[in-house]
């Protein structure tokens, strides 16, 4: 013992005893008992902000095409001629690919013949001469007529005369009878002709129509079998997949051309039941890219109204317009859609609230003092790394952000004894380590 070499026994006590009247009496004129004083708790604290925040479904997706089309030939040939290759743009109608088609063109001139032959016989038949019979009738039809016209002119004249008083009643009444006699036989002449003009020309005019619509219906299938030799693009697009080479067999069924509509695209996402029921047809949406900063505006088109079996989630299409085709099928996006937006909301950091077991939230606050106190709150809408209170918490009061979970865990008569010491969050050079 160094410090006390030269000192008794006696000498020692009486030095202790000195140091321990000067803490005592240190103690006593501040006022302050060691067994009262509280831990002191350094945290990083927040104020609560009136401002506006959104709710958001935010989601990963994958891109398909708006439109394509996997183009299937209707007949087995072999390929004669492509026009375009893989990451060709088309216009809808432009012709893609050719199949050999020499007997199809063959079978086309040989139907086109037989057509035009049996139209020759139907306008034959058309033109045909009236039987003998037929033409009897038409000449009885035609005595009929200028019998009844020449009746008709004595009834007119006689008329005339009775009226005059040149001849008695009954020259009148003869006219009129022979009259309608001359009327009568005319009809029948007419009836007889009519009858006989449909039983001879419906047998053979039928007979020619059937004749012409069999050649026309083989002419109209030849044709359209030698379209099917060409191979054209139903939509405007890039053409994605060309799996044969001019030589090789086209398979009737099986796709010859692949042509996808990048101009605009659908990103497919799946969401749960409660994430879906927040989302409506029209609803603006963006589209991010994995490391890209900006965003591509869209909109909901398809909110899936059953469940998926297998994952029980809703299915929701947001499309969007793709300039530059800049996103490609099969790549994943995220997607953000805005479900509703509060604008004078109070809101705080998401890092202060607390969820207990039981599901309720609550906050520690900051009085004025740097005294902590538990708050329960309600919480709302979450947006990033914020969140909306709807009942607990005014506007200005702050909140612990960074140890609030240790303080939660206090009893409450420590909590009550405990000092904050508010730190100021390090700015983005020291988090770096940067002078």
């Amino acid at each position: 013992m160094p410090a006390f070499a030269g000192l008794t026994r006696a000498g020692i006590s009486i030095w202790v005893a000195g140091i321990v009247c000067l803490s005592v009496m240190e103690l006593s004129c501040s006022g302050r008992n060691p067994a009262d004083q509280g831990p002191v708790v350094t945290v990083q604290v927040a104020s609560a902000e009136r401002t506006q925040i959104e709710q958001q479904v935010v989601t990963d997706a994958v891109v398909y095409p708006l439109h394509q089309s996997a183009i299937v030939p209707k007949i087995s040939a072999p390929v004669s001629k492509f026009y375009v290759n893989r990451g060709s743009h088309v216009r809808a109608g432009e012709l893609l690919a050719e199949l050999e088609h020499q007997d199809l063109t063959a079978a086309v001139t040989e139907n086109k013949g037989a057509y035009e032959q049996a139209e020759a016989t139907y306008q034959t038949a058309i033109r045909a001469g009236l039987p003998e019979a037929m033409q009897k009738a038409q000449l009885d039809l035609k005595a009929a007529k200028q019998s009844l016209d020449a009746q008709q002119k004595v009834f007119d004249s006689r008329q005339v005369l009775y009226q005059q008083g040149a001849i008695p009643r009954k020259d009148l009444e003869d006219a009129t009878v022979m009259l309608t006699q001359a009327r009568n036989q005319y009809e029948i002449a007419q009836k007889h002709f009519d009858s006989l003009k449909s039983f001879g020309n419906r047998e053979d005019l039928k007979a020619a129509q059937g004749a012409l619509a069999i050649a026309q219906g083989k002419y109209q299938s030849a044709q359209a079998q030698l379209s099917y030799a060409e191979i054209r693009s139903p939509i405007d697009g890039v053409v994605t997949d060309r799996p044969l080479y001019p030589g090789e067999m086209a398979s009737a069924g099986s796709p010859l051309v692949t042509v996808m509509d990048l101009s605009h695209i659908v990103a497919r996402a799946h969401i749960t039941r409660q994430q879906a029921a927040l989302l409506k047809v029209g609803d603006a949406a963006t589209l991010t890219e994995p490391g890209a900063a900006d965003e591509i505006p869209g909109k909901i088109t398809v909110v899936s109204p059953a469940l998926d079996p297998n994952s029980t989630t809703v299915e929701v299409w947001v499309e969007a317009a793709n300039p530059g085709e800049r996103l490609k099928p099969g790549s994943s996006v995220r997607a953000t859609v805005v479900a509703g937006t509060v604008p004078e909301a109070i809101v705080i950091p998401a890092s202060a609230l607390l969820t207990a077991s039981d599901g309720t939230t609550s906050v520690i606050v900051a009085g004025p003092d740097n005294k902590p106190q538990q708050k329960t709150v309600k919480a709302g809408i979450r947006q990033g790394g914020d969140v909306q209170i709807t009942e607990g918490l005014q506007v200005g009061e702050r909140v612990v952000t960074t140890g609030a979970y240790g303080l939660s865990q206090e009893d409450p008569d420590v909590l009550a004894k405990t000092k904050l010491e508010i730190q100021k969050p390090k700015s983005s050079d020291e988090s770096s380590g940067k002078d």
